[in-house]
């Protein structure tokens, strides 16, 4: 098994064009342009098969597979916790989804390392896309109000994945409580199967912002 692609996907469902006003969408014209891009090198590198993970069942899944569904199509097996996983290699094209639990990040991060012992003899090209926000508490009219752990986190968060800190990654649910977050887990989880797999990755903030009060990143991984 090959890991070619691993992303961070932000999933404001304002962003779909079925969903949010062209208002909206304006307001978060970065994020969506740097979906585009990372939908273009996702493309580029004809993944077998893609492993999403995502604290919602609904939106969670469904902006992610937005921006892929243009180029690639793929149907979507679903499961209900990372333990589930398992890579099986059917002729057709497949994306395979679950949810995050309410367990730590930390064992998330040790989900990741024991699902990519499950699938490291596959055979298959894989992507793995980590959905979810930021913090929800970025501004006084944001969903939660604002609360100074919630740009606290953001900060950190990013500062950590550019210095490659899993340490203060796994400590962020601690140091920032108030934060409101609710992709933590998620990316916990993706890069617990980059740590396992020995993968020596960089990461590329492709955009941030945080227009709605709610930090909206995305980010690809140079492997």
């Amino acid at each position: 098994m090959s890991i070619v692609f691993a992303s961070i996907s932000p999933h404001p469902p304002i962003i779909l064009p079925s969903v949010g006003s062209s208002e909206d969408r304006a307001l978060v014209k970065d994020t969506i342009s740097a979906l585009e891009r990372s939908e273009k090198r996702i493309k580029e590198k004809s993944p077998e098969k893609i492993i999403i993970s995502a604290p919602h069942p609904d939106w969670g899944f469904e902006v992610p597979l937005h921006f892929l569904n243009a180029r690639l199509q793929f149907k979507i097996q679903n499961y209900q916790s990372p333990a589930d996983i398992v890579i099986e290699e059917p002729d057709d094209f497949v994306a395979h989804s679950f949810l995050t639990t309410f367990d730590s990040p930390e064992q998330h991060f040790e989900w990741g390392r024991e699902d990519y012992l499950k699938i490291k003899n596959s055979e298959l090209k894989i992507a793995l896309i980590a959905s979810g926000d930021l913090s929800h508490c970025l501004k006084k009219e944001g969903p939660y109000g604002f609360h100074p752990d919630g740009p606290k986190f953001d900060r950190a968060l990013i500062e950590a994945l550019e210095k490659k800190d899993i340490e203060t990654i796994l400590r962020l649910d601690d140091l920032y409580p108030k934060a409101s977050e609710c992709g933590l887990r998620s990316f916990c989880f993706m890069l617990g199967i980059l740590e396992e797999a020995g993968i020596n990755w960089q990461i590329e903030i492709l955009s941030y912002e945080g227009p709605f009060g709610v930090g909206y990143l995305v980010a690809d991984f140079k492997l």
